[in-house]
């Protein structure tokens, strides 16, 4: 599995990143719209990690591969 994070970009009226989320897993791919919550000023690391981690639970990977908190 691979995965490819697009145009992140900063939605100030909902204080959101919004991106793309490409998973390549075989041949196949999977696109998510995604977005979470965080001030502008967060570290891009975080953002994309979250980023990818959302799009991952939107997926159909199975959730025995996630922690929960």
């Amino acid at each position: 599995m691979s995965m490819n994070i697009k145009n992140v970009r900063y939605n100030p009226v909902n204080n959101t990143f919004e991106c793309r989320v490409d998973i390549k897993r075989g041949r196949r791919f999977f696109r998510y719209p995604c977005s979470i919550e965080g001030p502008i000023d967060m570290p891009l690391s975080e953002v994309r990690r979250r980023l990818g981690t959302k799009a991952l639970r939107m997926s159909d990977t199975p959730p025995d591969v996630f922690s929960t908190i």
